[in-house]
């Protein structure tokens, strides 16, 4: 007697390895066509091959890249730039130190970031005197606020903010909140709902409404912006959130964060602005925005942005320039370290030729995963002579780098691919002895609560470490 159950059992099952296995060639196929970097196409491939059904999941929610003009086109965001540049270009010349003049001109060209001296640039390494100064001067807005962050999130401290916020609204002051969706997922509406009946604009970015029929969700707003009347701006690591001030349960919370006051508030203004149109389609070019500023310091600043549109990697790209045209010593923090080829080749050939490379990222990260990638790096920057530092008082969120006493920049890139290649990023490049200065000092004394690791015992760490190590690696370009 036949089975009829049993041999549909068997089609569904010979139809659904049909389908699936299809569906994994085909997704190879696309891969391999889209000409991406060959480490990137591997990693899908092994992810494809070794995790089946979740890897299929995974590259629908990272993997699919699409097209740069697609999501902002080029020509648009040329007009926009230039519009949005106006002031911006109107603006007197400046000196340039000669040594930089061609990192400066690869911004301008790649990147529109125009140079503007003049600035007062003020560092803040907690989150408690960040929080402060920016209430501060967040109560002193008279025309207009600003506030662009990856995390807004709902508890004491973004609540305080959005408050402040409110009371500013209500008391006519023009007040415009963009944060990134994905990293507010688990913030309720009525946290945001509450700003909008106060009158205050509020956008999300690059909304994911429906995940899994979206790659939206590859593309995140990884910036911290807030700009004062045109005057004054804040740019760092540093999100709205209780932890950035009570740290995390292994110590503290280290961050970088710069209050900048001049025109250099001119470019992330712009930024913001930008930002504001891909969310928003309302295009403000308004003269208002970009007021004539005299002068308040000795600092020259650029506002440097990279995003997924158009070909370059201009913060990645400034980097390579900055690690090759050093002279005495190039100093890193990042949390996390995965760096791209260029990047990794940028330091191995500083440290060979006798620059003092040195990299600082946390003994203990919030993520394994990337923890494990990161760790896979090290040896490959000891063995070229590269200084390599585990911040054990805490979690390392610092984004600060250092070099020769002149340059210096803190943003919200992080040295790793996402980063580098898809997220939306800000960082203030600074040209100026004061501030490097500090910065330098700022790095030193951290250095003093770390402990250095050196190759001779890094090689000696247990065989399954390095196991687990250089698998996770396989994956660094998507993680």
């Amino acid at each position: 007697m036949i089975d009829w159950n049993l041999i549909a059992g068997q089609i569904a099952t010979v139809a659904f390895d049909i389908v699936y296995f299809g569906a994994i060639i085909g997704t190879i196929i696309v891969i391999v066509l889209d000409n991406r970097n060959p480490v990137k196409t591997i990693a899908w491939i092994l992810i494809l091959m070794f995790l089946p059904v979740v890897g299929l999941v995974f590259y629908f929610f990272f993997g699919r890249s699409q097209r740069r003009e697609r999501i902002i086109g080029k020509k648009l965001y040329s007009r926009l730039m230039k519009k949005s540049m106006a002031e911006y270009m109107a603006q007197g010349s400046c000196r340039l130190p000669l040594h930089y003049s061609r990192l400066i001109s690869l911004f301008r060209n790649a990147n529109q970031a125009f140079p503007f001296d003049g600035n007062r640039v003020l560092v803040y390494t907690e989150g408690l005197s960040m929080l402060q100064a920016l209430l501060r001067e967040l109560q002193k807005a008279t025309q207009h606020i600003h506030m662009e962050f990856y995390i807004f999130e709902d508890d004491a401290i973004g609540r305080l903010v959005r408050d402040v916020l409110i009371d500013k609204a209500r008391s006519g002051v023009e007040v415009r909140v963009l944060y990134d969706d994905v990293g507010c997922w688990h913030v309720p509406n009525r946290f945001f709902d509450q700003m909008r009946e106060a009158g205050i604009e509020v956008r999300s970015f690059l909304k994911v409404r429906f995940p899994l029929f979206t790659s939206k969700v590859n593309y995140r707003n990884h910036r911290k912006i807030v700009v004062i009347d045109g005057r004054v701006g804040f740019v760092g690591g540093m999100n709205l959130a209780e932890r950035y001030m009570r740290g995390v349960a292994w110590g503290i919370w280290r961050d970088t964060h710069l209050l900048l006051e001049g025109k250099a508030v001119h470019g992330l203004q712009t930024a913001f602005l930008l930002d504001w149109y891909f969310v928003d389609r309302t295009l403000i070019t308004s003269a208002r925005y970009f007021p004539k500023i005299d002068c308040v310091g000795s600092a020259l600043a650029q506002i440097v942005t990279s995003e997924p549109v158009g070909p370059w990697r201009e913060i990645m790209q400034g980097l390579c320039m900055a690690l090759m045209g050093a002279r005495k010593y190039f100093y890193m923090q990042t949390p996390y370290f995965l760096p791209t080829e260029s990047v990794l080749v940028a330091m191995r050939t500083a440290a060979l030729a006798g620059v003092d490379v040195r990299l600082m990222i946390p003994m203990r990260a919030d993520s394994r995963l990337t923890h494990l990638a990161s760790s896979s790096y090290l040896a490959d920057v000891l063995q070229a002579g590269v200084k390599v530092y585990f911040y054990k008082k805490g979690f390392l969120h610092s984004k600060l780098m250092v070099s020769d006493d002149e340059l210096s920049t803190v943003g919200s890139t992080n040295i790793d691919f996402r980063s580098f290649e898809h997220n939306f990023e800000v960082n203030a490049f600074v040209y100026d002895v004061e501030t490097a200065l500090q910065m330098r000092e700022i790095f030193l004394q951290d250095q003093r609560d770390c402990v250095q690791v050196f190759l001779k015992n890094w090689v000696k760490r247990p065989w399954h470490r390095k196991a687990a190590e250089s698998v996770v690696r396989l994956f660094s370009p998507v993680l």
